[in-house]
């Protein structure tokens, strides 16, 4: 009975022998990084785990190790190659040897990893936030704003410290243009667990008074690319895709594109290339309305000399109508001059003829020639009597004759 205790060193030493002779090579392995660990050694130490294809449930779990010479060079390789920090949260395929210590118990030593396999990872990720928004209608919402003519009130969303932020504002208050900006720093975390929150944050503030902007810019001056992650998150996204003012993200990286800058309305590659578009909008708009003043301009001159030349046309027409008019008035003068020439003589003869006709009558009818014929006139004080009755008796009477008066006294 005392020959088959073993003690746990010795059971251990067991599993470890047979572990060894059944995993004496190297495996690749799928999992999800749920801790990972360096101390200041440079050891970085990990747990893998595996979940339900269904639910967040683990089905699998197991310590890993990259000693420090190892993680050295594999982290660094890592995060170039994926933008992304090796971190919790992340899915991995990496090279393992099964490990088992007599004191530590089992584990895997990391010797090797495909970044290639967290590339198509993170892109599946992203493309199901993309399909998430499309299916709730508001992927492109943002995109279909209509960015503002001069967009000179900017909400800035940065780190207040960030070299960025300060890059972006030079840019715009030093414009070769002398164009005037009034931007205002929102500020937020740019990188880490609290980028999330705290760019939300700031978006509820702009649209609380979303009335005193013409465009948010979301800038990241710096920092490692691996911090990109902060930005591929569903909620981030479905805020940004949805918030009623256009929204410029430039957030210093050239190589991929984050789901921010899918469904933002303009996405540049830097917060000085974000000041140069707002710069390059507004020297758009004035190039137009140079082009338009310069237009209107000619338009006026052109006018103006259509103008003049229906003006002289009219002047020349009024002269020659004018003309025309005192020509054909002379003429009419003429004939009248002819015609008065001719009349006159004729009208004159007539005229006399009159007169002399009135002057016949009227010495036919003179008082001289009527006393001649035998008629004769009775005055009293000078005055005609022409009834007997005017008189009375002693009243001295003329009676004018033919030849001579009588004077005679009435009884």
């Amino acid at each position: 009975m005392e020959q088959n205790v073993l003690s746990l060193y010795e059971l251990n030493r067991l599993v470890r022998n047979v572990l060894e002779d059944a995993f004496d090579q190297s495996y690749w392995i799928q999992a999800e990084l749920s801790d990972v660990g360096v101390n200041r050694t440079g050891h970085c130490y990990v747990d893998f785990v595996q979940k339900a294809p269904k639910g967040n449930a683990i089905i699998a779990r197991a310590r890993g190790t990259i000693w420090a010479n190892v993680y050295a060079l594999l982290a660094p390789y890592f995060e170039q190659q994926t933008g992304q920090r090796f971190a919790a949260g992340i899915k991995v395929l990496v090279k393992v040897e099964v490990n088992y210590h007599e004191a530590y118990g089992f584990s895997l030593n990391v010797i090797d990893i495909d970044p290639t396999y967290t590339l198509g990872d993170l892109a599946r990720r992203r493309q199901e936030i993309l399909r998430q928004l499309e299916e709730e209608g508001v992927l492109t919402l943002n995109k279909e704003l209509e960015m503002p003519v001069l967009p000179q009130r900017v909400a800035v969303i940065s780190a207040a410290t960030a070299a960025g932020y300060g890059d972006f504002c030079n840019q715009l208050f030093n414009n070769p243009k002398g164009f005037v900006f009034y931007p205002k720093l929102f500020p937020a975390v740019m990188q880490g667990e609290q980028t999330e929150k705290t760019i939300i944050s700031a978006l509820n503030v702009i649209a609380e008074e979303q009335e005193k902007w013409d465009v948010v810019v979301i800038i990241r001056g710096g920092g490692a690319t691996s911090d990109l992650a902060s930005f591929d998150t569903y909620l981030l996204a479905a805020n940004v895709a949805q918030f009623p003012l256009p929204i410029i993200t430039g957030i210093g990286h050239e190589r991929d594109d984050t789901v921010l800058d899918m469904i933002s309305h303009t996405r540049v590659k830097t917060p000085t290339a974000a000041a140069e578009f707002l710069i390059d909008r507004i020297d758009e708009s004035a190039c137009k309305l140079e082009e338009l003043a310069q237009r209107m301009a000619y338009l006026i001159e052109f006018r103006r000399v259509q103008e003049e030349r229906k003006i002289d046309a009219l002047w020349n027409s009024v002269e020659q109508i004018v003309q025309r008019r005192i020509t054909q008035g002379e003429h009419t003068i003429q004939l009248l001059q002819q015609r008065l020439r001719m009349a006159l003589p004729m009208r004159l003869e007539r005229e006399n003829h009159k007169l002399n006709l009135v002057s016949q009558r009227i010495q036919d009818n003179s008082p001289e020639r009527l006393l001649k014929r035998g008629y004769s006139l009775t005055l009293k004080d000078g005055k005609v009597v022409k009834d007997a009755s005017q008189l009375k008796s002693g009243d001295v009477i003329e009676t004018r004759l033919g030849t001579g008066n009588v004077e005679s006294t009435v009884k």
